[in-house]
């Protein structure tokens, strides 16, 4: 297929709460933004059935429908968003060239990169089935956590993420179950020291998670298997938590820019600046620690107002 050519000002990668933000601000600052929607068009948004934590929505709203508003309002003042998503870039001029679809080639005077990161699950049948239906899977404490207040709940993992969310989780939760595959954490001193001292936290070491039990509707229990024994037990819980890592949506780009050991994309301080000109960075494709839709949001109106700087530059 004959590659096709267009020439754009700037172009937005990923359709997340940082990738609409950033085109609401391109958009009125005249800049004429194309968004490409990505893979997972809304991203980690639309797998969450309830926010109740982004201002401006007193009673809630669900993540497809949030996102869908944020869509309109970016429309509104004229993005073009399109489907599609990109697969090959080239950051090795001024000019940015990317690939979409393998058949259309941008080029593009800056590069807002909105390409979020994914959680990792374990990848059982009953883990996605309970995900999907939004009934008590969630890789979010901070997000989810509110839900299953004064209920009991299961969280998979044994590193910091794993240790902060399980002590979180027990602020809110009357019991916090956590599985750790091996006999020991891998977190820091610290923050195992917090886990264990923390009273309604149960640790339970050598044990892994056979299935996700539910009533088809929402999660009721959790069967899980010690690896040493072979005993399999059935752990009362109403919510089940995935605390084994998040996976940046950043292949495509590590030719090009500094990612760091874990493929976070490297960001100058305080802004949303890479180390290539005229390419910047917002939401979690370089945000590890907090991975919250306001805080994406928040990088996203940074990523657009500094490539407004750029181009007024130039």
């Amino acid at each position: 297929m004959k590659e096709k050519l267009e020439h754009i000002k700037c172009l937005i990668i990923g359709s997340g709460p940082a990738g609409y933000t950033a085109a609401i601000y391109a958009a009125r600052a005249n800049m004429k933004p194309v968004l490409y929607k990505g893979i997972q068009p809304g991203g980690q948004l639309t797998t969450t059935t309830d926010v109740e934590n982004f201002p401006g929505y007193p009673d809630g709203i669900t993540g497809p429908e949030m996102m869908e508003q944020l869509k309109k309002q970016a429309e509104r003042f004229d993005t073009d968003v399109r489907d599609g998503w990109v697969t090959k870039v080239d950051f090795s001029n001024k000019i940015h060239k990317i690939w979409i679809n393998d058949e259309l080639i941008i080029s593009s005077e800056t590069v807002i990169i909105s390409t979020g990161a994914t959680a990792k699950y374990l990848g059982l049948e009953s883990e996605e089935k309970y995900l999907k239906l939004g009934g008590g899977v969630s890789a979010c404490a901070v997000c989810d956590g509110f839900f299953y207040k004064n209920q009991e709940v299961v969280i998979v993992g044994a590193g910091d993420s794993a240790c902060e969310e399980a002590h979180y989780l027990s602020k809110i939760c009357s019991k916090v179950t956590m599985l750790v595959r091996k006999d020991h954490f891998r977190a820091s001193k610290i923050m195992q020291k917090r886990v264990k001292e923390t009273k309604n936290i149960t640790i339970l070491y050598n044990s892994i998670t056979e299935e996700v039990i539910g009533d088809g509707n929402v999660v009721t229990g959790v069967k899980i298997k010690n690896i040493l024994t072979n005993k399999i037990d059935i752990i009362k819980a109403t919510g089940f938590f995935v605390a084994i890592g998040h996976k940046p949506n950043t292949e495509i780009f590590k030719d090009f820019l500094n990612l760091d050991e874990t493929g976070y994309i490297i960001n100058e301080k305080g802004s949303s600046k890479t180390n290539i000109e005229g390419v910047f960075v917002s939401g979690d494709a370089a945000d590890k620690i907090y991975r919250q839709a306001i805080t994406a949001a928040g990088t996203g109106c940074m990523a657009a107002l500094d490539a407004e700087r750029y181009l007024a530059s130039l």
